[in-house]
């Protein structure tokens, strides 16, 4: 039996979803949906809000700028986040917006802005790193959005990072070698990536990360990579090996 076909839009809502319980749009999305995409009354959408899985809801338009939508049918249920923390020097704005997107979409369930002494960037803006969070997750039929910290000093992340946690170190002044060698000699264990600023980490931040317990260092190849590029090498890398893309069958 043919699948019945969706929607192609889809929409992230900080509300409550229940079944017929109608949810009120932001003017902004309101006048997405009917000015810039021209659905109209009875249209469907694809919405989730991070909690209550996806939903089928419908339009329902209240004059030409207002809207709101109503849940119809659950089509699935809600995912855990990814048990995956993604540690990172932040960029300027058009790359860090690029580097966020990515991480999201690779499967990074927290973004944990790191300080080091040669980040360009000392202070972020938190609501636009969730708003590239919550476009990504919403293009790619994400359901757990990402928790966004606070950029912390290096030391700090360190510190906060779980015992447990193994953490991957992307460091740019190690020789070239196979990075999957490295990675398939890891135990199993909740993960945590690192990719440092331009210019990388200096030799006493490289003692300091290397110094953590359940840390294993990797390079990312022969070429020195910008930042937000190494970011989407590493995660390929880690999620291909050690995370989510791993076959658990058998």
């Amino acid at each position: 039996m043919p699948m019945p076909d969706l929607p192609k839009h889809r929409l992230y809502l900080d509300s409550t979803l229940a079944q017929d319980a109608p949810v009120p749009l932001e003017r902004e999305q309101a006048n997405y949906l009917l000015n810039v995409l021209r659905l109209r009354d009875g249209d469907g959408v694809l919405v989730f809000n991070g909690r209550d899985g996806e939903w089928l809801a419908e339009i329902v338009p209240e004059g030409r700028k207002q809207a709101s939508l109503r849940p119809l049918r659950q089509l699935q249920h809600q995912t855990p986040v990814p048990d995956l923390h993604y540690l990172f020097a932040p960029l300027k704005h058009a790359r860090l917006d690029y580097m966020a997107q990515k991480a999201v979409e690779m499967g990074a369930g927290v973004l944990q802005p790191v300080l080091t002494r040669r980040t360009q960037v000392s202070r972020l803006n938190l609501e636009r790193l969730r708003a590239n969070a919550i476009e990504a997750a919403e293009q790619c039929g994400i359901l757990a959005l990402p928790e966004i910290r606070s950029e912390q000093p290096l030391d700090a992340a360190l510190a906060a990072l779980e015992p447990e946690r193994l953490l991957i170190f992307c460091d740019e002044d190690m020789a070239a070698a196979s990075p999957l060698s490295a990675l398939a000699e890891a135990p199993p264990a909740p993960l945590a990536l690192l990719i440092g600023p331009e210019g990388g980490f200096d030799d006493e931040e490289r003692r300091r990360v290397l110094s953590r317990p359940r840390t294993i260092r990797i390079s990312l190849g022969p070429r020195i990579l910008r930042a937000d590029t190494a970011a989407v090498a590493a995660l390929a890398l880690v999620q291909a090996t050690l995370g989510d893309w791993v076959s658990r069958s058998g």
